[in-house]
């Protein structure tokens, strides 16, 4: 009885063992970190094993849609971001000149960022109305 008590104590310390591996593993993949383009370019090669996330406005004329390829560039200030559209969904509406977007990805020895996510965001959509305006009778698109 003692060599069978043994046995499934071991057992089941090695299926919580894998468990708990699985998921520490699963959490380090999933974890992303939100970074300004400066402090992107700040951290170097250890940028490189990261999944990071990164804000700026669409660089005007950076946009290129070339046979399933999409690539532009995000600015904060004076850095400026390569930036390749690798994912399966279809980019948003608001990726456009100007627009505000957050790409989710990774960053490469190539000085690219591969962008598995972008999120876009029409910035004259979430400006306040003039003073006096009513809500609704204006169109900002």
């Amino acid at each position: 009885m003692n060599g069978q008590k043994l046995k499934f104590i071991a057992g089941a310390a090695l299926i919580l063992g894998v468990l708990a591996w699985l998921a520490y593993s699963g959490v380090q993949e999933t974890k992303t970190y939100y970074v300004t383009i400066p402090e992107l370019f700040a951290r170097g090669d250890a940028a490189y094993d990261l999944r990071l996330r990164v804000a700026g406005d669409v660089v005007p004329g950076s946009l290129r849609r070339d046979a399933g390829r999409v690539s532009f560039q995000l600015h904060q200030g004076n850095n400026r971001l390569d930036v390749v559209y690798l994912g399966r969904d279809p980019l948003p509406d608001t990726l456009v000149d100007n627009a505000q977007a957050i790409v989710t990805g990774r960053y490469t020895p190539a000085r690219v960022f591969e962008a598995q996510q972008v999120q876009a965001k029409c910035a004259s959509k979430y400006e306040a109305l003039p003073p006096g305006a009513q809500p609704g009778t204006e169109s900002s698109y």
